[in-house]
């Protein structure tokens, strides 16, 4: 099936790589103005031969969030869509329980659960004003049982976003803004995935 995104504005978070950047490039394609955002200036990079506007922003913060979205805001005039594709691991593979730092925690959280609240809180009110709007949550199987991955942060975090997108769809819908989450399986798409496929070992690979 072939979307006509034509005249409206897309921001995709964590666009730098993997599911993000395909998901960019898919809605470029569609016909939708796209602007990309991820803390990864250089990684976006090649997004914008495909005339994709780059926003470099932290999304782990309140402010951080708030002004990538603004940047966008400020350079198409709004937002019709947002898909909330920032996350991941973080660098982390599965350890046990006793090993997990408050950091190795916190982070894996602000960059699951915060970017996506913060990013929604920035665009609900534009929304609100014109009667419509998509938010879309890239959560992850691990969002909905237990993570092969082992990481405890990410299995609770991913949970957390599932969570995040019933109630505001509960809270958004009667403005005409949809909010729907969608939970891929593992895909080795990046760095991150692969440094989790090999960690796996051969046993947990084959199952």
């Amino acid at each position: 099936m072939q979307l006509d995104l034509s005249g409206k504005v897309f921001a995709v978070t964590g666009a730098a790589q993997g599911i993000g950047s395909a998901i960019a490039r898919q809605l470029k394609d569609s016909g939708a103005q796209v602007a990309a955002i991820d803390i990864d200036g250089t990684g976006m990079e090649p997004l914008r031969e495909a005339g994709i506007s780059l926003h470099q922003c932290d999304l782990g913060t309140r402010d951080g969030a708030h002004k990538s979205i603004q940047s966008v805001i400020a350079h198409f005039g709004c937002i019709d869509g947002l898909v909330t594709s920032a996350g991941g691991v973080r660098g982390q593979i599965g350890r046990p329980i006793e090993e997990i730092g408050v950091d190795d925690w916190r982070v894996i959280f602000e960059a699951n659960v915060d970017a996506a609240i913060w990013c929604a809180q920035a665009v609900a009110p534009g929304m609100k004003e014109r009667g419509a709007g998509r938010i879309i949550t890239i959560s992850s199987g691990a969002g909905l049982r237990p993570s092969l991955t082992g990481i405890q942060a990410y299995a609770s975090a991913k949970h957390a976003l599932v969570g995040l997108t019933k109630q505001l769809a509960l809270e958004l819908g009667p403005f005409g803004i949809t909010v729907n989450s969608v939970a891929p399986g593992f895909i080795l798409s990046n760095p991150s995935t692969e440094t989790q496929w090999s960690a796996f070992g051969a046993a947990r690979r084959s199952r």
